[in-house]
């Protein structure tokens, strides 16, 4: 989807990114899988950032408002809690200012 993360002063990776209607569920609304991946992409990318490579082992999604195709989007992502090997961290999704999905997922370092 070609995301350009970039990362503030507290480690929370920023993208932006303009849907469309090769994105499309239901009509005029975003995927739910694309969703996913959105969120997961930016939590992945929040670990690239520091340093660490891993993998999703649970994904936990909240659809809050549907995502419409052409919406200009907003990601968001953190890490919450760090006990090596394992990682919580959040992410959410946002356009015109409003909360339209979040995620909390666990993941595992690789290549210990």
């Amino acid at each position: 989807m070609r995301l350009q993360f970039g990362a503030d002063e507290n480690q929370v990776v920023h993208a932006e990114f303009k849907a469309n209607d090769m994105l499309q569920g239901y009509q005029g609304i975003v995927h739910g899988g694309v969703i996913c991946a959105l969120l997961d992409s930016a939590m992945t990318h929040c670990l690239f950032n520091h340093s660490i490579e891993a993998v999703t082992g649970e994904l936990k999604v909240k659809f809050i408002l549907p995502v419409p195709c052409h919406a200009n989007l907003q990601l968001r992502a953190w890490v919450e809690k760090a006990t090596n090997p394992l990682y919580l961290l959040k992410a959410d999704l946002t356009g015109d200012g409003r909360l339209l999905a979040s995620a909390e997922a666990k993941f595992m370092r690789t290549g210990l």
